[in-house]
């Protein structure tokens, strides 16, 4: 770019969108028309899944449809189960996210040129709950695997996916505020306009390429650490304090260092991230549950001196790395929880994309050489 401004196309207008709005004020976050507070406060995960799918929160008997669905749509094939098998324990799982939905795409695929536009709509829609449903099964079932050596059962009547997931790993019945807790945090991560992953989606889907192929790139987005990757830095970093009292020097030092903080200020929000007052509030919850007096203050005073030195807020990744930990769950985990929200934001604007198709593919500004002579090799 010439300037500074449209940098990352900061402040450029890519497209249009009805499943989401990210107001500036940090007021404005809201997904079809809903705000994200009454969401978390009034919704569970599944009504707001159906909500970015569908277009309309359901009634209370589409609802337990709805669940009772995906509840169907858990099973592993046995194909996918071998692959996964032969993925090592230090593979990072969100490459397992990746294959999983890679494998999927080869099982079960989707067929649009042999298929009448009525269906090939149905069928998206059956590809993404598919999706929906099988994510937190199958990564589980590598995690204990690969780590455990330990083949788990998939299938459960367990009839929400916070719920699932937390009783797939621990291996037993999650307690009511830990669910809670999970199934507001699916909500927070379940849809972001056109952030890096959605907008690899999109650009994906104007290619007219297939569902997986969209759901790929937009792992493969994510799994970089400025975008998917910051919950499990910010743990990091409020690991590496030992006490409240050494957070101001410390932090100073790193901040003197320029070191780069995850967890703090938003490339769209300029005040606050609404997102984190609802998930800093569960955070608090675990902490007061659990009888912790450490992780908790230290991102307290992490957040109070951020907003001293820099005036950067923290944005939802932050005090949901305290909410996992609570939850205890294995850091390298906390990313992959995201790809079993968001695949509800990513499949909504993959179908708006190819509603209103075309294809995304924008220009440069070239800054290189001016047009050269060329020189034979024996020249050169």
């Amino acid at each position: 770019m010439s300037n500074a401004k449209g940098l990352g196309l900061s402040d450029i207008i890519a497209g249009t969108t009805a499943i989401s709005t990210v107001g500036k004020s940090g007021k404005g976050l809201s997904y079809r028309g809903y705000s994200i507070k009454d969401l978390a406060s009034y919704a569970c995960f599944e009504e707001v899944a159906y909500l970015l799918l569908y277009g309309e929160l359901p009634d209370n008997k589409t609802l337990q449809d709805y669940k009772e669905k995906l509840i169907s749509l858990r099973s592993l094939p046995a194909e996918l189960k071998i692959v996964l098998e032969l993925l090592p324990s230090n593979t990072h799982p969100m490459d397992v996210m990746r294959t999983i939905t890679s494998v999927l795409g080869n099982l079960e695929p989707e067929n649009n040129a042999e298929n009448s536009v009525q269906q090939q709509v149905e069928q998206q829609y059956e590809i993404a709950d598919r999706l929906l449903a099988i994510y937190p099964g199958a990564l589980l079932y590598w995690y204990h695997f690969s780590h455990n050596n330990k083949r788990i059962e998939t299938n459960s009547e367990e009839d929400s996916v916070a719920g699932y997931f937390l009783g797939l790993l621990k291996n037993e019945k999650p307690k009511t505020i830990e669910k809670d807790a999970m199934d507001v945090s699916l909500i927070l991560y379940a849809e972001h306009e056109f952030n890096a992953s959605t907008f690899s989606a999109r650009v994906a889907a104007s290619t007219l390429t297939d569902i997986y192929s969209t759901i790929t790139a937009a792992i493969g987005t994510l799994r970089g650490p400025l975008h998917g990757g910051a919950n499990e830095a910010a743990m990091a970093l409020i690991q590496s304090f030992e006490s409240v009292d050494e957070v101001e020097t410390k932090l100073d030092a790193m901040l003197s260092r320029k070191e780069k903080i995850m967890g703090f200020g938003h490339r769209v929000y300029s005040d606050c991230d609404p997102r984190n007052a609802i998930i800093k509030s569960w955070s608090k919850k675990l902490a007061n549950e659990k009888g912790d007096d450490f992780y908790y203050p230290i991102s307290e005073a992490i957040e109070k001196q951020m907003w001293a030195r820099k005036k950067l807020f923290p944005n939802l990744d932050f005090y949901s790395a305290s909410a996992y930990h609570f939850m205890k769950i294995p850091v390298s985990l906390y990313t992959p929880i995201f790809v079993c929200s968001r695949i509800t934001g990513w499949a909504s604007h993959v179908f708006e994309q190819r509603a209103n198709n075309a294809l995304i593919r924008p220009s440069a500004n070239y800054n290189g050489p001016e047009i050269r002579d060329f020189l034979t090799i024996d020249q050169r």
